[in-house]
């Protein structure tokens, strides 16, 4: 990733995406209105398995670098809890659910 100042403060980050056996995908930070972004390539998106409006996490990596997914990082910690409680209340679960 690299960074560089414009001179209005806005400051432009370049991202690259390594796809593991596969090219490397470079990212322009870009002005929306008020707001930056980046637009993902057509084949970016098919190998997220993601489409328009779905939400993407980018999660920062112990390297210093970064993981973007379409995968909730929290969503293992949730199931565990989830399933911790019906094995817990296994009984009182099942007379509700009558």
């Amino acid at each position: 990733m690299s960074e560089s100042l414009l001179p209005n403060g806005f400051m432009v980050i370049t991202i690259v995406i390594t796809c593991r056996g596969s090219a490397v995908v470079e990212l322009k930070v870009r002005k929306f209105g008020n707001s930056l972004g980046v637009v993902l390539p057509k084949e970016v998106i098919n190998r997220l398995r993601t489409r328009d409006g779905e939400p993407l996490f980018l999660i920062e990596a112990s390297e210093g670098g970064y993981l973007l997914t379409p995968y909730d990082p929290g969503f293992e910690e949730k199931m565990a809890k989830a399933d911790d409680i019906i094995s817990r209340y296994r009984n009182t679960l099942h007379i509700l659910a009558k």
